[in-house]
């Protein structure tokens, strides 16, 4: 059973989610915090699976939320919980260790099942809003222009632009004719070499790196 927290200041907003989640079976939400300062306080006795983070909110906010949770309880995901507005924060967030995004309108099935990949390392980028994301980081952090000495071949290039694209590895297969298998290892090659553990991390990184082609994205 996959065990969550919710980080909310809206009360409504967090009985709503826990209603939705603990529905499914394979999920049980153990507590929620109002802000990010609750949180942390509630991490000292419990042991979640994945934190579900709201982004604006009083006293500590998601992204100075998400940098403590990475850096005191690394084996904790973090997914954020985000809305259209919030490009600037989202990015913060996803480079303080963030697994990655949905949007606070995503029905409850999909909202389980981003919960459950992000779980089991398929970190969520919602295919809507990542082209807005990806603009919001090269906005902020201009790409490395020195050579690197990371080899990507021809083939894991085109799946990195997928996942910038918010892509799954079941979309990616279909979109490039391959089984899922295939990509699963083509993407455990990717994080390989480029030294990361997730999709998200993966994109970013190659986005500063310059190792996607902007143009598909």
């Amino acid at each position: 059973m996959i065990r969550v927290v919710i980080c909310d200041d809206q009360e409504i907003v967090r009985q709503g989610l826990r209603t939705i989640l603990n529905a499914d079976p394979s999920l049980t939400v153990i507590d929620t915090a109002e802000d990010g300062l609750d949180l942390l306080e509630k991490l000292k006795s419990i042991e979640p699976d994945i934190i579900l983070m709201d982004l604006k909110m009083p006293v500590m906010n998601g992204v100075q939320a998400t940098r403590q949770v990475r850096q005191q309880y690394p084996a904790v995901k973090v997914l954020i919980l985000t809305t259209y507005d919030d490009d600037e924060w989202l990015f913060d967030a996803l480079k303080s260790g963030a697994s990655g995004y949905l949007l606070k309108d995503t029905p409850g099935e999909k909202l389980r099942e981003a919960i459950i990949g992000t779980v089991s390392g398929e970190s969520h980028l919602d295919p809507s809003i990542a082209g807005k994301v990806v603009q919001a980081m090269l906005n902020q952090q201009p790409r490395q222009m020195q050579k690197t000495n990371i080899d990507l071949s021809q083939r894991e290039q085109e799946i990195l632009t997928l996942m910038a694209q918010g892509l799954s590895n079941a979309d990616i297969a279909r979109s490039l004719f391959l089984s899922e298998g295939t990509v699963r290892n083509y993407t455990s090659n990717i994080f390989s070499k480029l030294g990361v553990s997730d999709r998200t991390q993966a994109v970013i990184t190659a986005l500063r790196l310059g190792l996607v082609d902007l143009h598909h994205l």
